[in-house]
């Protein structure tokens, strides 16, 4: 009969306690190695919450312990692998992106509103008025030369389109105006294009005459008002001047 205090296997308990305080070292870098929840989750909102890949010593900073940051990438790789999203490297960084495998599912073609630069609008005005009108000609009413994109814009709008050529020397393209023009400016043809007065009656012309509007915008002068300038300066008063100048 055994006494109360023996243990009923004496081999057992030594054996037991070796194994306890025979490597402390190791039995704390096993519980360094396992990060705690806390710090995975912290690290998972501050990557969904970048707009940017994150760098592995700012994730560090914001850790309490950053030696934990290593453990805690490796959870999180795993915990995300072969989901919708998983953690990507790039680098240094790291960030949640799209599983590559669904990239296609989740494109989205969204429809932008681009402004139409001066050239494009002189030139689709000429066509809408003058069509079917050559490039040349186009060129001649503008009074510069024809950019090649303004009209490659133009027919990806899909507001121009060629029309017949020019039985003359070269046999030049013409350009004309499409049913998606006239759809989205409201017309039911092209005869419904606003006339000469029309314009001038909303602003978008000058009522003035046409000289003297092209002189305003030009800002040039003709050679009797130079001459007339000339005369008024050299018959003025020098003090009178000198108070204008001021």
């Amino acid at each position: 009969m055994s006494g109360a205090g023996s243990p009923e296997n004496p081999a057992a308990a030594p054996e037991s306690g070796s194994t306890a305080g025979s490597d402390p070292v190791a039995a704390d870098s096993r519980a360094d190695s396992r990060p705690d929840s806390r710090t995975v989750r912290l690290i998972e909102a501050l990557l969904f919450s970048a707009a940017e890949p994150v760098r592995e010593s700012d994730l560090a900073q914001r850790l309490p312990d950053p030696g934990q940051l290593d453990p805690a990438l490796k959870v999180l790789r795993s915990l995300y692998e072969n989901r919708g999203v998983e953690l990507y490297r790039a680098g240094d960084a790291w960030a949640f992106r799209t599983a590559p495998d669904l990239g296609d599912a989740l494109r989205i073609e969204r429809s932008t509103v681009r402004k139409l630069s001066r050239a494009a609008v002189e030139t689709l005005a000429v066509i809408a008025y003058h069509q079917p009108v050559t490039r040349a000609e186009i060129e001649e009413i503008r009074g510069v030369g024809q950019s090649r994109g303004t009209l490659d814009l133009l027919l990806e709008a899909g507001w121009i389109k060629p029309g017949r050529r020019r039985q003359t020397p070269g046999r030049p393209l013409t350009w004309i105006t499409t049913q998606s023009f006239l759809d989205h400016f409201g017309l039911e043809n092209v005869g419904d294009l606003p006339g000469i007065a029309d314009l001038k009656a909303s602003g978008l012309l000058d009522k003035r005459p046409a000289i003297e509007a092209f002189r305003d915008m030009a800002g040039s002068h003709t050679p009797e008002d130079a001459e007339n300038a000339g005369e008024a300066a050299e018959g003025a008063d020098p003090a009178e001047a000198t108070a204008d100048t001021d």
